[in-house]
């Protein structure tokens, strides 16, 4: 394992852990109050009455503890670069307090950039599953990385 992930470094078909996170109650309705104030993210209640079945988290903010793995596991060991966006996003079962989430980031591909010999971009396959191993979303997208060599 490097020090610093260049793009060099991944290849398709190698898997990142990205380790784990527990969603809490206060936090679930702390962000849904900034963010995604919908009753079934703010109230147990109106969660219960909802096709959702109980307080839930948003999606937004299941993809934000996400992406904090991803940060925290992997981007800011490497020379990413940022990304271009995402191409395909899917909130697949509902997050609960109390779920503890386990991200993984599978390399689909990577390719050099003609345009900007210093870069290559890496796609990459986001998951998370929850304590019962069912995965409650994944994402899909590019990355931009420095290649070795480059300045940073």
């Amino acid at each position: 394992m490097p020090d610093i992930y260049h793009f060099e470094d991944f290849e398709p078909g190698q898997v990142f852990e990205l380790g784990s996170v527990t969603a809490s109650k206060d936090e679930i309705i702390e962000f849904a109050e900034e963010f995604d104030p919908q009753p079934f993210h703010l109230d147990e209640e109106a969660g219960k009455a909802s096709m959702l079945g109980g307080l839930a988290a948003s999606g937004w903010h299941t993809g934000s503890m996400v992406m904090r793995l991803l940060a925290t596991n992997l981007l800011n060991n490497s020379t990413g670069q940022g990304s271009p966006g995402i191409d395909e996003l899917k909130w697949q079962s509902p997050v609960y307090p109390g779920d503890t989430l386990t991200a993984k980031a599978e390399v689909l591909a990577s390719k050099e950039l003609r345009s900007k010999p210093d870069l290559g971009i890496v796609t990459f396959r986001i998951t998370a599953t929850n304590q019962d191993q069912k995965q409650v979303m994944f994402w899909e997208n590019p990355i931009l990385f420095l290649k070795r060599g480059a300045a940073q």
